[in-house]
């Protein structure tokens, strides 16, 4: 098959690449549509150490599902458009993360293009039935693409209690810092966006999200009289954690969704004196994104910087790279595979 690898020598397109062996328990995936995530360009500068198909965010169909010998295979999902979560935890007995429910943080789990699972730059993908979730049929599959991302934002609404009387600021005007943005705005609290590019800052402000450039963050607290209750730390840069700690109030609480290759030498005094909150957040709950896409309480399309066939792969890493774009999508194939004439 097809695939987009990340190799020691850089990233390649294969055209020959070894199609994954479904095993028990599992789907074989045809994908449809993936998209590039700041992750996939933070591994290709080294985070992770990761080799191998990349990407993780995607939507696809189900081609088979393998269930072991004697058990009835959840035959419904086979022809059915899906999206995945990207932990393939262990669930053993003896696992105490899994035991706990958590297994995002099973320290035996393999993570869709990130580790030791080959991922969705590729024709097909494999991953546990437990993780697909159906997508409805009024969501587009370039709107199912943004399900894992925006997934990782409502999980700040499952770790902190956001009130309608909190202010919060979203630090970073890129792809996660607008899905941020129109999450907490969900919640009805006041949020405010921190960024460098007046063009991303409209998008938010087009969603009622008061903007501001980086440049203009004194002025901002000055009209606030006050630092704020929350800042969300979506840069990517290593210096993001330490602007947030000096927006946030005493008590206050930072919530960190950026990953980034870079190492950090940061001053903690300031997180002990303030007695400020770190959390750190990651991956989240799947059906609260879908019924947002569903219900258009949230609005991914106008993030969409570039289209891309997997066969321009490389053309579409290099344009993701660049500031100041948004989500590049690769279609890999159509929903249905083209019939032979008669």
């Amino acid at each position: 098959m097809r695939a987009l690898v990340y190799r020691e020598t850089g990233l390649v397109l294969d055209n020959h690449y070894p199609q994954p062996e479904l095993v028990n328990g599992e789907a074989l995936i045809r994908v449809l549509l993936a998209g590039i995530c700041n992750t996939d360009l933070e591994i290709t500068r080294g985070y992770l150490d990761f080799h191998g198909v990349l990407g993780h965010e995607f939507v696809g169909i189900v081609e088979a599902v393998h269930e072991g010998s004697g058990a009835s295979p959840p035959t419904y999902l086979v022809g059915k458009r899906v999206v995945g979560e990207i932990n393939a935890a262990c669930h053993r007995s003896d696992c105490v993360y899994c035991q706990q429910n958590m297994p995002t943080h099973c320290p035996n789990r393999t993570t869709l293009g990130i580790v030791n699972r080959d991922g969705a730059f590729a024709e097909y993908l494999t991953l546990p039935v437990a993780n697909l979730h159906l997508v409805p049929e009024n969501v587009s599959d370039e709107e199912a693409v943004f399900v894992e991302p925006l997934a990782a934002n409502f999980e700040m609404l499952e770790q902190v209690h956001v009130r309608p009387t909190d202010s919060v600021i979203v630090l970073g005007d890129g792809k996660m810092g607008q899905l941020a943005a129109q999450v907490l705005s969900l919640a009805g609290c006041e949020v405010m966006m921190i960024g460098k590019h007046p063009e991303k800052l409209a998008l938010v402000e087009q969603r009622g999200v008061t903007a501001c450039l980086l440049d203009d963050v004194e002025h901002l607290l000055k009209k606030a009289g006050r630092r704020v209750d929350m800042v969300v730390e979506c840069t990517g840069a290593a210096q993001g954690l330490e602007l947030a700690l000096q927006l946030t109030r005493p008590r206050g609480t930072v919530i960190l969704k950026s990953t980034v290759a870079d190492k950090s030498a940061l001053h903690l005094a300031p997180i002990v004196i303030d007695e400020i909150r770190v959390q750190g957040s990651r991956c989240g709950p799947f059906a609260p994104a879908l019924r947002a896409l569903s219900q258009r309480t949230i609005d991914v399309r106008p993030l969409i910087s570039a289209r891309y066939t997997l066969d321009e792969g490389l053309d579409a890493y290099k344009y993701a790279g660049q500031k100041g774009v948004l989500k590049v999508l690769v279609r890999v194939a159509e929903k249905q595979p083209a019939l032979a004439k008669a």
